[in-house]
């Protein structure tokens, strides 16, 4: 007798998401939804939709000069879908549509947000939207008016409320290219206050996460009420803008300091995780040596858990950071704001990032194999840095590149597409969607391994 394969929340989370990813290839393949004659290839609508909805903003294909109104519509609402997150979008239709939300449906809310309690559903969705909307609306209020004077009414409009949807969701598309120029993203306003400060600040709201939101909400200016979640999320993300902006200014001494000061403030907060840039990562002028490295760093670290944003979450690295403080100071367990952190986050951490870095190594090596022999890289192969830096900006959503993506070949564009959709679909969350429940094990002898 064939057994029944059980929908869990995690197989319904990553179905989901492949679902989104269909439905936007079909629609993106439309011969109407590029500016080109004829329908785009498969390839170059199945990229597009798998950066979009895994908001991360890789592309093959300027989003401005290539995709028409409509296509450029699919790509907005895939980043809002995939910013959001589809549980989120699933669990407001049904709510919409009259529908009971039971256990079953709270459970896979829980699931697709990572929330610890199955509690707050409701408030929690409500909350991701308004604050959502809120936000967005905002942003392209105020960038409007730097967009609108340059480009006029309409056009400007429509580039600032699509700047602003993909600053918040940290996916990093920009409608740039027919006016400054293919995959320029945002550098014709390096060192421009307005910009510079306004898409930053979008993309560290939507990087916080919505738990901290809530949180905030709850207990206003009572940051002692916070939750410990919430006071690590804060520092870290502090600590991770102020700390590289510093460095930056140092590094990209060359600029006016107007400009150093702005651009290396947008320069340091994009990487966590939206992908846009106001200052060129390769070609002439492109930013010092020590910047690239910082921004592999901070791809590689992300936002918070339960946000817009990817990598590994700043509170995986302040999990993993503590328990090394509290082992130099032979602490038995993991401490911080006067509690005791569970033994399986700092488990769970070492796990996740261990799958993170072996992806990274991976998908690294694939990239090298794969663009060895491209004639597109005959006068200047692919360099370790440039693979690496592509895969970071994949597995991370980010979307920061140095330039080779749209010439690598179709092996590769595979590789950063499964990364793409692991980094934003979990890469645990796909591992265990394939688990299935067993009796549990005998337990077995134990015995020590020396580690270091």
């Amino acid at each position: 007798m064939q057994r029944k394969v059980r929908l869990t929340p995690v197989r319904l989370l990553v179905l989901g998401y492949l679902a989104v990813i269909l439905i936007g290839t079909i629609l993106l393949i439309l011969p109407f939804s590029s500016k080109e004659m004829g329908s785009a290839s498969f390839m170059d609508a199945l990229f597009t939709t798998v950066s979009a909805s895994c908001v991360t903003g890789l592309i093959i294909r300027d989003t401005a000069s290539y995709w028409s109104g409509f296509g450029q519509v699919v790509i907005l609402c895939l980043i809002q879908i995939g910013g959001i997150g589809f549980m989120t979008v699933v669990f407001t239709i049904w709510k919409l549509g009259g529908k009971k939300i039971g256990l079953k449906e709270r459970t896979f809310m829980q699931e697709a947000v990572s929330a610890p309690t199955l509690s707050g559903m409701g408030r929690l969705t409500s909350t991701i939207l308004i604050g959502t909307l809120a936000f967005e609306l905002l942003g392209a209020i105020v960038l409007s008016f730097r967009f609108v004077p340059d480009h006029g009414w309409g056009p400007g409009l429509w580039m600032a409320v699509f700047t602003s949807v993909s600053a918040f969701c940290n996916a990093g598309f920009d409608l740039m290219g027919d006016k400054t120029g293919e995959f320029s993203s945002l550098t014709a306003y390096s060192g421009d206050p307005v910009v510079c400060l306004t898409v930053p600040l979008l993309i560290i709201i939507g990087g916080l996460g919505f738990f901290v939101w809530q949180d905030i909400k709850h207990n206003r200016l009572h940051v002692r009420k916070y939750e410990v979640h919430t006071k690590l999320v804060l520092i870290m993300t502090a600590i991770l803008v102020l700390l590289p902006t510093g460095i930056i200014i140092l590094a990209e001494d060359d600029l006016p300091w107007q400009e150093r000061i702005f651009s290396s403030f947008f320069t340091a907060v994009t990487p966590r995780t939206a992908g846009f840039n106001v200052l060129p990562l390769s070609g002439p002028g492109c930013v010092k040596s020590v910047t690239i490295l910082l921004t592999i760093v901070l791809m590689f670290i992300g936002g918070s858990s339960g946000s817009t944003a990817g990598g590994i979450k700043t509170n995986t690295l302040a999990v993993l950071g503590l328990s090394v403080i509290s082992l130099v100071r032979g602490k038995r367990a993991v401490e911080c704001f006067g509690r005791r952190i569970d033994e399986n986050n700092v488990k769970n951490a070492a796990q996740f990032v261990t799958v993170f870095l072996t992806l990274i190594v991976v998908g690294s090596v694939l990239l090298c194999l794969f663009e060895e022999h491209n004639p597109a890289f005959a006068a200047e192969p692919v360099t370790v840095t440039a693979a690496v830096f592509e895969v970071v900006s994949a597995i991370a959503t980010v979307g920061l590149t140095t330039g080779i993506t749209p010439s690598l070949t179709v092996g590769s564009q595979i590789v950063l597409c499964v990364l793409m959709f692991l980094g934003r679909a979990g890469c645990m969350t796909v591992m265990l969607s394939w688990k299935t429940p067993s009796a549990p094990a005998t337990e077995l002898p134990m015995e020590k391994v020396r580690i270091g």
